[in-house]
């Protein structure tokens, strides 16, 4: 799976997750690590071995 675009228009966003009766609540945030964690895996797989 790859990125292909990022929608950065904050109305076009509401309007989406508005249209698929989206919620967004989470019962608690995640740990600290994961996003560290996160980051790691992204520099990782950016990264090119010779």
């Amino acid at each position: 799976m790859k990125v292909i675009a990022f929608i950065t228009d904050y109305q076009a966003v509401d309007r989406i997750i508005e249209h698929l009766k989206l919620r967004f609540v989470a019962e608690k945030p995640p740990p600290s690590g994961v996003f560290e964690w996160v980051a790691l895996m992204a520099a990782e797989a950016g990264a090119e071995f010779f």
